[in-house]
Formats: C-alpha cells, sequence, structure tokens
C-alpha cells in the first residue's frame, strides 16, 4: 500500500517543514516506506516556493509544484491529485493545525471499507469568523448537495485513489472538493482528531474568501438555488396578490380613505429586491457556464521537480 499526501501551500515558508517533518516521523514510526508527499505553491507571496523545492531536492519522496498564479485552495488539491501514485491519498493543511501524527487513525477506518474519511474536530481552534464561514458551508451542503447532517466535512480527509481519479475527471475552473466527493459516493465516514491551534502566522481564509467558496459551491453541484428563485417568485406574486386584495377591500369599506405611497413604495422595493437577486443568481450560472465553455483552465504549472511538461489542465 502505497501512500500519497497532497498539501496545498499558501504563505506558508514558516510552517511547512514542520508538517513535512511530521508526515516523516509517522510514516517511520509505522516502518511505512512507501509515501510520498506532494507540495502546492498556490503562488504564495512569501519564500514558500524556495521552501518547497528545497525539501524536494533534500528528500525524493517530497516532489515540490508551483503554480503561475493564485488558483485557490481547490484547484490546488486537484493539481497536486494528478502528481500522486498512491493506493491512499491523503489532503492536509499546511499550517500544522491538521495533526499528521494522527493520519493513521483515518485510515485505518477506511479500511473498515469506506472510500472516504473526513477529520472531526470536537474543538476547532478557528476564530469566529472563520467557524461562522465553515458553519455556512455546512449549512449549505447540508441544504444543496444532500449532505448527511451527521457528516462532518474539513480539509483533512483520507481517499481512495479510484475517488481521486474519478475527482480528476472534472474540468470545470470552479471547483469543489467536498462537492467532488460527496457526488462520486456515499461511503463517507468521520475520526475525531484534535484541531490544533496555529502557531506562527494566520489564516489565508478570509471570511469573504469562505463564502466565495459557499457561492462556489452551491452553483457548481445543485440546481436548487434555482428552484428556490422560483418558490420565491410565487410566494412575492403571493404577496402582492393579497396586498392588492386588502386595498380593494379597504377602498370599498370607505372610499374616502387616502392611499398611501409608503407602501406602494416599499412593495415596489422589495419586489424589485427579489427580481435583482433572482436574475443575479441566474446570471452567475450563466456567467460559470461561459467560463467553462471559454475553456478558462481550473489550473496551470509553472514548474515542478519532476520536470514533467503537463503544464495546465
Amino acid at each position: 500500500m502505497k501512500y500519497s499526501f497532497v498539501i496545498p501551500c499558501y504563505n506558508s515558508e514558516t510552517t511547512i517543514k514542520v508538517v513535512v517533518s511530521e508526515i516523516f516521523e509517522t510514516m517511520q514510526s509505522h516502518n511505512e516506506l512507501d509515501f510520498e508527499i506532494i507540495l502546492v505553491n498556490d503562488y504564495s507571496k512569501d519564500g514558500t516556493e524556495n521552501v518547497i523545492f528545497n525539501l524536494s531536492d533534500e528528500n525524493t519522496n517530497v516532489t515540490a509544484i508551483t503554480m503561475s498564479k493564485n488558483f485557490g485552495q481547490h484547484s490546488a488539491l486537484l493539481a497536486g491529485y494528478s502528481f500522486t501514485s498512491g493506493d491512499i491519498v491523503i489532503s492536509l493543511d499546511d499550517d500544522g493545525q491538521t495533526p499528521a501524527n494522527q493520519v493513521y487513525d483515518l485510515i485505518n477506518k477506511l479500511e473498515e471499507g469506506y472510500d472516504v474519511i473526513f477529520a472531526k474536530y470536537p474543538d476547532k481552534q478557528h476564530n469566529f469568523m472563520r467557524n461562522l464561514g465553515s458553519k455556512l458551508n455546512d449549512v449549505m451542503a447540508n441544504k444543496l448537495m444532500n449532505k448527511p447532517k451527521n457528516l462532518y466535512l474539513s480539509s483533512y480527509f483520507v481517499a481512495r485513489k479510484y475517488i481521486i481519479n474519478e475527482m480528476l475527471k472534472y474540468n470545470s475552473p470552479y471547483p469543489y472538493i467536498s462537492g467532488l466527493v460527496l457526488r462520486t459516493t456515499a461511503s463517507i465516514s468521520n475520526v475525531n482528531v484534535k484541531h490544533r491551534n496555529r502557531e506562527i502566522g494566520k489564516s489565508g481564509y478570509t471570511f469573504t474568501s469562505l463564502i466565495k467558496l459557499w457561492l462556489n459551491g452551491f452553483t457548481a453541484f445543485s440546481i436548487k438555488p434555482l428552484r428556490i428563485s422560483v418558490y420565491i417568485g410565487i410566494i412575492a406574486a403571493f404577496f402582492g396578490l393579497l396586498l392588492l386584495i386588502y386595498s380593494l377591500v379597504n377602498w370599498l369599506n370607505n372610499p374616502m380613505v387616502p392611499q398611501g405611497w409608503t407602501s406602494m413604495i416599499a412593495t415596489t422595493a422589495i419586489l424589485g429586491g427579489i427580481i435583482l437577486a433572482v436574475l443575479g443568481m441566474i446570471g452567475e450560472y450563466i456567467g460559470r457556464i461561459y467560463m467553462s465553455l471559454n475553456e478558462t483552465p481550473q489550473y496551470v504549472i509553472k514548474k515542478t521537480s519532476r520536470d514533467n511538461n503537463h503544464e495546465e489542465k
């Protein structure tokens, strides 16, 4: 059994060495020599590129990849997956908060017959805004992508190679890893692991970027938002009909009652807002269709320590 670790790296020059070292120590403690580590530099602004290429020079188990620009964590993961040769693929973060020394807890659970095992954190160490964004993503996955409510999704997970191969068939420039997993298999479970405090630096994810990820997830893997738009339109029309009936009855009972502009303006604003929101949602879908038809690349690889020729996807 060969294991492939894939780590997207962004501004992690001070942390990635520790993560790689922990992987080596963990695998050696289990007498496991057949493993590889794929480090994908997603156009970091610090010295991450030099660090990962130095690690590759020092260790034949390590492959360094650098992107031509910042494509995002999920595109970086898919770029790394395309280099894997292991039977089991492990995805984890570059900041040390995902404990590599507990990877065998996930692998052992995988041996019970599951296809994918996600790490679950009983006590998360992220800040409030990051946790809020993660909660929104979880709600989105439950409602729009039919994720089981008791399933916890995280960036630390292990998967069988055939799952990864199926994910690599996805060519859209808007990848969402959890969505790809959910549409590929239902044989998924969780294992509790300890989520560590971040010792150095800060997360590359802001609340805004998490919202973008949330939008990306439901527009790429569900048409339910469009169906919800239909329901909103029906409800708004019904509300308008009730308001019309109320105004008519009120006028019949007392023709002298002045008809105010406030209610009309408020109603117009509400309906106008709903119409614009629905049109914006439709536009988001159409825009993504256009970008896909335009063959916008999912990622572009600038260089790799393996010195091969597959440059983009």
